[in-house]
């Protein structure tokens, strides 16, 4: 199946602007690139580009496809299904937004990802960590003080919980097992759990530098959610290859993290909502978690400017899960803040997010790749917050279809 598309201007974040460009899509791979005629098979689908810019299909490095808020309550609450048809209109929000692939950073297991493989639902595509793993009384350890255990639990989905040189040997031989893509361990305390503080870092070194070993058996990165400095520097040590949020970090440790290449996934965005929206009312722990984002959000945007000002190299990420999903693009607004050209804010979340997942068929508009792109009728380049609205992105293709279609014709 061939689809040409005529009359574009192409967008590409470490290339030259092209305008009046036809693109030959074949499959889901993107055959041809002209600004020339294009010769093609007779029974070619044609798309008027309406000399709309296109760009790469975006990718978000850190969400949540699954969670609508993390609310332990909810868990409690809803029969498990629900968790999981969730992720239906949180997928086609999120397409809609103009991202076509997503790193999911602790929800989705394989069966979510190969649903979407199998084009049982419209969603980004899915690198996944299954379940992140958490010392005990640390981060994401929903063990209540009530002794109920609120954390999702079925077959195929590892419990994160572990202790100990050998058993996060072993957790992370298990989500391995069940399909993680990447490794997701929580370094620091965080918002969302009670009696924990994002100033503290959790794990030992010995700990982490066996989770990072393990992973490298199989050449699969490391993640750390980590806010505290401390434990910021003991993930690089351990050999890191993110750090997530990155709140707290300082100079010396963003110089550190730019000499070892460890990426920064700062998810501005989620800080943000939270402290302006707040919890839902029957939030018990909402006055906890709202003290707690007022030191972040504090300083937070001004530590993360000192590290891209160091040279770290940083990916757009948004924690969407923890804030509803489909404003992914907003958090392009505060990298441009950071300093970033829009150019360059494009890239951190298209060609660099790419290099950082260590995928090459995705992140720019070239032959040979993914036939991921979307279509927007004013340049982003002059004007980038117009992306930040999901009804300017009038077109979405992923892997060579049609998922977002503004002018009304699939």
């Amino acid at each position: 199946m061939q689809t040409l598309i005529e009359n574009v201007n192409i967008i590409n974040p470490n290339d030259e602007f092209k305008d009046k460009q036809n693109i030959l899509i074949e499959g889901k791979y993107i055959k041809e690139i002209s600004s020339s005629k294009i010769n093609t098979k007779e029974n070619v689908k044609i798309i008027d580009g309406k000399n709309n810019y296109v760009l790469p299909g975006f990718i978000d490095c850190h969400t949540h496809i699954l969670a609508k808020g993390f609310h332990k309550e909810e868990n409690m609450a809803n029969p498990l299904a629900i968790h999981f048809y969730n992720g239906v209109p949180h997928g086609k929000q999120t397409i809609n937004a103009g991202v076509t692939t997503v790193r999911d950073c602790g929800s989705a297991d394989l069966g979510v990802k190969l649903a979407q493989q199998r084009g049982l639902f419209t969603a980004p595509k899915l690198e996944i960590c299954v379940t992140p793993l958490v010392m005990t009384g640390g981060h994401f350890d929903l063990m209540m003080p009530s002794g109920f255990d609120m954390e999702i639990m079925y077959p195929g989905f590892p419990k994160g919980r572990c202790d100990g040189n050998f058993e996060v040997l072993k957790k992370t031989r298990e989500v391995k097992r069940a399909g993680a893509d990447f490794i997701k361990v929580m370094c620091s305390g965080g918002v969302l759990t009670a009696n924990t503080s994002p100033e503290f870092s959790q794990f030992s070194i010995d700990e982490l530098k066996t989770i990072v070993g393990e992973a490298k058996v199989t050449n699969s990165k490391v993640s750390a959610h980590c806010h505290s400095l401390e434990g910021i520097n003991k993930c690089i040590d351990a050999g890191f290859s993110s750090i997530e949020h990155g709140t707290f970090i300082d100079s010396k440790t963003s110089k550190k993290m730019a000499e070892n290449n460890v990426t920064l996934v700062p998810t501005l965005l989620v800080h943000q909502y939270l402290y302006e929206n707040g919890f839902p009312s029957w939030d018990t722990y909402a006055d906890e978690k709202l003290a707690k984002l007022k030191e972040i959000v504090k300083v937070h945007k001004e530590n993360i400017k000192t590290a891209y000002e160091a040279g770290v190299n940083i990916v757009m990420g948004t924690d969407s899960g923890v804030i509803p999903h489909g404003h992914n693009l907003k958090e392009l607004l505060n990298l441009v803040e950071l300093g970033m050209s829009p150019k360059q804010a494009i890239a951190s979340a298209t060609t660099k997010a790419a290099e950082f997942m260590g995928r090459d068929d995705i992140g720019s508009i070239f032959e040979g790749k993914c036939a991921d792109m979307i279509f927007v009728e004013k340049n982003p380049l002059i004007d980038i917050e117009m992306l930040t609205d999901p009804n300017n992105i009038v077109k979405v293709i992923q892997d060579g279809k049609e998922v977002k279609n503004q002018y009304g014709v699939m």
